[in-house]
């Protein structure tokens, strides 16, 4: 393949003109937010010296792997489909109506990547930019409230059956025949949600236009970590409310219990891709604040064995237990029950690898998915279901977490 042009800390071209002269590209955003596992707060892949599109499940890790190891010493980037699971269990399916069009899996060599540890997107984007303002009643939900509180009801059958300990059920809303700048809506979410693990990605006419706060999985060196999430609670613009509402959170058994189960998903998860005895959970239920909410956060990481490959840490881990539940193959299959919409990339993941084997993946939630051509719009909110679950509550939870993306539409 064609060198790649990389450009450090370099003045940026706009999203809008590289919307306009490219089919594809990734930007991933860190929004400054800077921990002990960051290594590039702000990475943009543009154009295509040479990609994989994966739309069948067979060998289809297989296939991910022989391109990176024919593209090693580069810069890749991928978006994975949560239904790649079908290619991790086998006997898994994927029957429901898709919202959005999308390949099991897509990996790509950029033609030119900038990295900056400078940078906002705001040096990006260009004034005077405002998305199509869409009415909320015009969205069609894949449940009512209604239906979704019954639904909950009979998954807290199987918890009580002991089927499952945990499950993260999703609901899905859709809007059809609707024209609006992507570029602009990226950039009304993430002025709304700036969160670590922000991305747009695009495919051709499909967009991902993600505000996602969760790390899937990261690997520096010879060190892999998960760092899932499981617990939420709203900020508020009083401090000392605020303050209070994380402590809430810090001490609520169902969180606790939910962050815990999920922690112990991750650690087996890990265990396929570890040398014996270091595996690890560094942070246990830690509470991290962003800009709307506050989330409880656990990071699980190990030394990776020498010969785990890249696409094999990944398939190990995947997909991430945080989205499924425990156990995760029932609960799949469970999930491919109850659903009525599949969920293609949303509880996926997107992210890079460099040219020192390092990688990022985040978790895609938080996220709209939009189709150019077809002028489709879709996103999809879960939240995890125990036997001690308030169907009222969950529901709630739901809307919260899908409070910046619709007012990022309204």
């Amino acid at each position: 393949m064609s060198t790649q042009q990389i450009y450090i800390n370099e003045k940026l071209p706009s999203l809008n003109q590289i919307d306009e002269d490219n089919a594809i590209f990734c930007l991933l955003n860190s929004n400054q937010y800077q921990d002990d596992k960051s290594k590039y707060a702000f990475i943009l892949g543009i154009g295509v010296a040479d990609q994989i599109e994966i739309k069948d499940v067979k060998n289809a890790f297989m296939q991910l792997a022989d391109f990176q190891k024919k593209h090693i010493g580069t810069w890749l980037f991928s978006a994975l489909s949560y239904d790649l699971k079908n290619a991790v269990y086998p006997k898994l399916t994927s029957a429901n109506t898709p919202l959005h069009a999308s390949p099991l899996a897509h990996l790509f060599a950029p033609k030119s990547v900038y990295l900056s540890n400078q940078v906002s997107t705001a040096s990006l984007l260009e004034t005077g930019l405002s998305a199509n303002k869409i009415k909320l009643d015009m969205l069609q939900a894949s449940v009512s409230k209604q239906a979704y509180i019954d639904q909950v009801n009979q998954l807290k059958k199987h918890l009580s059956a002991g089927d499952i300990y945990e499950i993260t059920y999703c609901i899905a809303f859709s809007l059809t025949d609707i024209t609006l700048d992507p570029i602009a809506l990226y950039t009304k979410l993430n002025s709304l949600s700036p969160m670590p693990f922000s991305a747009l990605y695009k495919n051709d006419s499909q967009y991902v236009i993600c505000a996602s706060p969760e790390r899937f999985l990261g690997k520096r060196a010879n060190r892999i970590f998960s760092q899932p999430i499981k617990g939420t609670r709203k900020r508020n613009d009083d401090p000392v409310l605020d303050e209070q509402e994380k402590l809430k959170l810090q001490n609520d058994p169902k969180e606790i219990a939910e962050n815990v189960m999920i922690v112990d998903l991750v650690r087996n998860d890990l265990t396929k891709s570890a040398k014996l005895g270091t595996i690890k959970v560094s942070e246990l239920f830690g509470i991290h604040t962003f800009a709307n909410l506050h989330q409880m956060i656990s990071t699980v990481e190990a030394e990776i064995k020498e010969d785990c490959s890249i696409f094999e840490c990944i398939q190990n881990a995947f997909p991430m237990g945080s989205m499924t539940g425990a156990p995760k193959l029932r609960a799949m299959e469970i999930i491919e029950e109850v659903e009525n919409t599949k969920r293609g990339l949303y509880s996926g993941s997107i992210g890079y690898i460099d040219p020192m084997a390092d990688f990022d993946f985040n978790v895609i939630i938080r996220s709209i998915f939009y189709d150019k051509n077809a002028k489709t719009l879709s996103f999809q909110v879960g939240s995890a279901i125990t036997l001690d679950a308030d169907p009222e509550k969950e529901y709630d939870e739901c809307l919260l977490k899908a409070e910046s993306i619709l007012k990022a539409l309204a």
